[in-house]
């Protein structure tokens, strides 16, 4: 378990770098990652590459006993570039070229881009081939960062013809599948079809959702041009790339077979401050652990191997709304959280604040004048603490897809319908209880889980349909959500009733659905037992039980009064139950509950908010994201490795074995 820091030797005096190299070294940091936004100054004019100031950084940081994490420069083309291929820059679906004065300009699908990629990446990798201190490389930085993973130019609709052209193969074939003859919009040929543009109503909902497959599938045809060209330099780096939190436009599931680990950029305080609803003082002072843990258990999962922290917040920040300053201890909070979930690094970022440029309000490690400041001491102390430990082992799946998230954003139905939300909604719930869990696509696997949840597989196919069966036949246990199986993979309303091809699974079909706002009454109540109501929110489906038992039926007295709104199915050796509403925490927690029970899932007892535990190689880590403190008890004779059973405010404590099962925490006055 290491700890790393992100530097820009390049905005400091050379007489500085030594200096900082030997406090880094201090502190207990083991990475130093550089050189993402270098490429000005690697390459003054083209052609003449200055590696001498990035070679003496690098001789520093293997002098000091640490090790190097070099970035390929790609993220931020300079302007002499720009001014030689102008035909590099990104254009806007309203045909506005993005200007050269920040970064992310340019498109993935320019032949120039790639071209001059391919030329500066190569002329890096050959430089460092053969350096010991350099161990692996980010590709790039932040792909499709500020929106810009979908490009409209040329060479974007180019590509996109191509792609359809491979995907099927005729045009009638896309006609068909689409279903273009709504609105007359039929293809005579593939050179008619265009990236969406400006139109007077909504976009075909099959084109939106192809062209996002593309985009993404652009992105990842680019990682692998740079992943390839490092690899041939040097077999023995990792390859990663820093993703960002519930970043939808990037199928990150894609980019697995070209990445050694996966890592992203961790913002508790920003990323609370995106989340829907009012963010809670606490929040703001640590971020909101279920978040933060979703991102952790994501990446982790899409290589099934630990994952990196590559930017973890260091103090206050420039972008979000407002940046109150974290919590004391938060940053080391946030490492150790991080660790628990997975990660095997957490580099922070940045070594220094910086005195020029957008970022100026973005707190490091150090000051500006170069003194330490608030998140030096928490990293210090946190490189003191980690220890090594094996992987994660999680016994629950929750099933993600990006085509669904894509699919479910073009018509949502509702203004306050979001598919990460939604799936928000039911992996609180699972954290809630202590459980561990992984982030999957559909077509991953199953069987290894005791448990799966699947909240909108709106999208689905028969094969998904095929295997979630089996799962349940073999003995597995599956909680579905609302709007499953609604449409096919091309984005078309299934013939069927709903959950089509899960319906004989299911044992139920979806009569009506609807969309509710505050002021209609939305609670449900529990079929054997009328006095237990939850709340619900946003979509309501009413179901018709055929094999399945009723669970749950709507409360009030209005039109959907007693019809049924949640279902169970027994089904060969396992159940299913399929939840015809959006659930809010107290149902959501109840349905967990009950599916953790089912499948002899070990769990915890229900956790005050903010409060939150995780196992991993045989420890467990107590986390308090509160400004309160709490009170642990285990039901067992574990030691704590750290810390004890009263955990203070933004706080943690390490027990030296699995004590899920048992385990309750009560918040202190």
């Amino acid at each position: 378990m290491s700890i790393g820091v992100c530097y820009f030797p390049e905005h400091w005096p050379r007489e500085r770098w030594k200096t900082d190299i030997r406090q880094m070294a201090d502190a207990g940091i083991e990475y130093v990652r550089m050189a993402e936004f270098s490429w000005r100054v690697l390459e003054p004019e083209r052609g003449e590459f200055d590696f001498e100031w990035l070679d003496e950084i690098v001789d520093l940081i293997g002098e000091y006993g640490m090790q190097a994490v070099l970035c390929t420069p790609t993220a931020s083309p300079p302007r002499w570039l720009v001014a030689d291929r102008p035909e590099i820059l990104q254009t806007d679906r309203d045909g506005t070229v993005r200007s050269v004065g920040s970064r992310r300009h340019y498109c993935f699908n320019s032949t120039a881009y790639r071209e001059e990629t391919e030329r500066v990446v190569s002329a890096m990798a050959e430089r460092y081939a053969d350096e010991p201190t350099v161990v692996g490389w980010q590709t790039d930085n932040e792909y499709g960062c500020h929106g810009t993973t979908r490009c409209y130019c040329d060479d974007c609709t180019t590509a996109f013809r191509d792609w359809a052209r491979e995907r099927y193969g005729t045009v009638d074939a896309l006609n068909d599948a689409w279903g273009t003859t709504f609105w007359s919009q039929q293809y005579d040929d593939f050179e008619q079809l265009d990236v969406p543009r400006p139109t007077p109503a909504q976009d075909h909902p099959s084109l939106v959702l192809d062209f996002a497959r593309f985009s993404s599938d652009s992105v990842v045809e680019y990682n692998r041009l740079q992943a390839d060209l490092l690899r041939e330099a040097n077999d023995e780096w990792f390859v990663t790339h820093n993703f960002m939190n519930l970043f939808e436009s990037l199928d990150a599931y894609d980019f697995g077979d070209d990445l050694d680990l996966i890592s992203w950029d961790s913002y508790p305080t920003g990323h609370a401050q995106q989340a829907a609803g009012e963010t809670t003082r606490d929040e703001l002072r640590a971020g909101n652990p279920d978040l933060l843990a979703f991102n952790h258990d994501l990446y982790r999962s899409v290589l099934d191997r630990p994952f990196w922290v590559m930017e973890q917040q260091p103090g206050d920040v420039n972008w979000p709304p407002h940046s109150a300053q974290p919590a004391a201890g938060a940053m080391r909070l946030w490492a150790h959280h991080a660790t628990a979930h997975g990660a095997d690094a957490v580099v922070y970022f940045r070594w220094r604040r910086c005195l020029e440029g957008q970022e100026q309000y973005h707190a490091g490690l150090r000051k500006q004048d170069g003194t330490p400041d608030r998140g030096y001491h928490d990293a210090t102390q946190t490189a003191g603490e980690l220890f090594d430990v094996d992987d994660v082992d999680a016994p629950v799946a929750v099933v993600h897809d990006y085509e669904n998230a894509w699919a479910l954003g073009e018509q949502s139905h509702a203004p306050d319908f979001d598919y990460w939300q939604l799936l928000q909604s039911f992996y609180a719930a699972l954290r809630a209880h202590g459980v561990q869990v992984d982030i999957v696509p559909p077509e991953r696997d199953l069987e290894s889980y005791d448990a799966v949840v699947a909240p909108a597989l709106h999208l689905l196919t028969e094969s998904v349909a095929d295997r979630l069966t089996k799962y349940v036949e073999s003995g597995g246990e599956l909680l579905l959500g609302p709007r499953t199986g609604v449409k096919d993979e091309s984005n078309k309303l299934r013939s069927d009733p709903h959950p089509g091809p899960l319906s004989a699974l299911v044992g139920a079909t979806v009569d009506q659905h609807e969309t509710l706002p505050a002021q209609f009454e939305r609670t449900v109540v529990r079929t054997d037992d009328a006095h237990t109501d939850y709340a619900f929110r946003t979509w309501a489906e009413w179901l018709t039980a055929d094999a399945a038992e009723s669970l749950l039926e709507y409360a009030g007295d209005d039109i959907e009064a007693g019809r049924t709104a949640a279902v169970r199915n027994a089904v060969g050796e396992g159940r299913v139950v399929y939840c015809g509403v959006w659930p809010e925490t107290d149902l959501a927690n109840d349905l967990v509950r009950s599916l953790l029970d089912r499948a002899g899932v070990r769990r915890a007892d229900p956790l005050p908010e903010g409060v939150r535990v995780a196992q991993r190689g045989g420890y467990t880590w107590v986390m308090n994201f509160r400004s309160d403190p709490i009170a642990v008890t285990v039901e067992s004779d574990a030691s704590w490795r750290l810390g004890g059973s009263k955990v203070d405010p933004f706080d943690l404590a390490i027990a030296d074995a699995d004590v899920v099962d048992g385990l309750s925490a009560r918040v202190l006055e």
